[in-house]
This record gives C-alpha cells, sequence and structure tokens, in this order.
C-alpha cells in the first residue's frame, strides 16, 4: 500500500503504476504496535522513521534517509495477520482484483481509494498473500528502486503454475510496451522489470503445512552489512531466528511477521 503518497501539487515528477505495470512497487508490514514495531526495526536494521500522508497508524522507514518500507498499524482494527506483504504496480485495481477472484484466488481487502489511487489486498490461489497499487508511486520511488534496498521472492506449490496465474493478474509477458518479462531459469521463475531483476518464483512450498514458512508466501528479503548481527538483535528485542545460513538468515519480529536479511553483495 502506498503509505506515502504525493499531493497533486507536489514539484517532483510523479511516476505512475501505469507505467511499470507487474513490477513490484513497495513493501508494507501490517503490525498491532506502531512503536513497538519502530523499535524493534530501528534495533535490527538500523531504520530512521518518518509520519506518512495516510496518518498516525502508518509510518515510512528510512535508511540514509531513502524510503525502504512501510508500516501500517492496522493489524487489530481491520482483522489482518501481522505480515510482510510486497504489492504490486497495475493499472486497474478493480480489473486485477476481478482476476485474481476468477482464477480462485481471494480478496481480503478492498480495492478501497486511498487518493490518489486504489489498492488491494489479495491472496492466489494457493494462499500466498500479495497487494496491489493503482496510482501515483510515492515521491522518491525511483530511489527505492534503483537501491534496491528489498526483493522478493515466492515461495509457493508450483513454481510454472504460479507464474501463469500472476502473468494473467498482473500482466506480465502481455505483449504490452513496459510489462515485466519472465524467464524460466534454474528451476524458478524470474520476473524483470526494465531489464532488473524484481522477483523470483520458487517451488516446493506444501499448501496445508502447519509451518507458515513451509506454506506459500511471498518472503520479503532486506539486505544488510552484518547479517549475524541482525540475527543477534532480533533475539534481544524480543525476535526469534528461524533459520541462519552464511550469507542470509530468516527471522520472525516480535510480533510474529517474517522477514530475510541476506548480506549486501558489491555488484
Amino acid at each position: 500500500m502506498n503509505h506515502d503518497m504525493p499531493t497533486s501539487s507536489g514539484t517532483k515528477d510523479v511516476l505512475s503504476s501505469h507505467s511499470v505495470f507487474g513490477a513490484p512497487c513497495w513493501v508494507s508490514l501490517t503490525s498491532r504496535d506502531v512503536k513497538a514495531t519502530e523499535e524493534f526495526y530501528g534495533a535490527v536494521l538500523g531504520w530512521q522513521w518518518r509520519p506518512a500522508k495516510l496518518g498516525d497508524r502508518f509510518r515510512i522507514a528510512l535508511v540514509d534517509g531513502s524510503p525502504v518500507a512501510g508500516i501500517a498499524g492496522v493489524a487489530t482494527m481491520w482483522q489482518m495477520a501481522v505480515a510482510w506483504t510486497p504489492y504490486f504496480a497495475v493499472r486497474s485495481a478493480d480489473e486485477a482484483a476481478a482476476r485474481v477472484q476468477e482464477r480462485m484466488g481471494t480478496t481480503a481487502v478492498g480495492p478501497i481509494s486511498l487518493p490518489p489511487g486504489r489498492a488491494a489486498l489479495l491472496a492466489d490461489r494457493d494462499g500466498a498473500t500479495f497487494g496491489i497499487w493503482e496510482g501515483d508511486l510515492f515521491t522518491d520511488w525511483e530511489t527505492w528502486r534503483n537501491a534496491q534496498p528489498a526483493f522478493i521472492t515466492l515461495h509457493t506449490r508450483d513454481a510454472f503454475d504460479a507464474a501463469i496465474f500472476y502473468g494473467e493478474v498482473l500482466d506480465w509477458a502481455s505483449g504490452r510496451p513496459g510489462c515485466c518479462e519472465v524467464h524460466y531459469e534454474g528451476g524458478e521463475v524470474v520476473l524483470r522489470s526494465r531489464g532488473d531483476v524484481v522477483a523470483r518464483i520458487e517451488s516446493g512450498a506444501l499448501e496445508a503445512a502447519p509451518d507458515p514458512t513451509i506454506r506459500p508466501h511471498w518472503q520479503v528479503h532486506f539486505f544488510v552489512e552484518d547479517v549475524e548481527a541482525c540475527a543477534r538483535a532480533a533475539e534481544l528485542h524480543g525476535g526469534s531466528v528461524l533459520s541462519k545460513g552464511g550469507d542470509e538468515a530468516v527471522l520472525r519480529d516480535h510480533d510474529g511477521a517474517q522477514f530475510t536479511v541476506t548480506a549486501r553483495r558489491d555488484t
């Protein structure tokens, strides 16, 4: 959900979801307690904060002054799960939501109007949750994209089947000018927008697994300088470490939301 929407009187050029349709355009955490969430991610990832234009329940996370992610403190009010969710840019939120339902997915919230756009929270037919956004992107969106503070991976039952679902909903590989490209590389689906890898889809998740880390889900990864330090900080501030390798750790925050920290690689 676009937490930091520009006003029409702003002086900066505003990029629309129509220009980058199908691509991930934001990541958002649904939280119960905004203050506690700020403290946790400030300690673990070193984030700073600024208010968002949507109101007191919303915050923008910053790294070196650039936006990284959003917090929406609405989990209790809207009876939503505490979780990290990727949002995809679309031409029409209503049309994309209808396509999801036609393909046996579900709608959790929306589409709802959040001027200057529309948003919805959806789930694919295997239960993985994602969001869509139609309208202006936040003012520093190009900075966010170019810095690549985060990337997303779908762990799902069948990567090929999921690629068909999302391709039909989000106009991937549609042949329209500016659409995302889909490639099959090493047994996984790789999504590219304007030549850049923006998402991956991997097979192997179990649809009815009791462990939420094994069920189909979108995993949000954040690049960090020190994976081990992030894991220690998470445990010290009420979170937990679900798994850890040399350059990556899957963490759970104080409220139960799962995310991954990945060592930043020089390019």
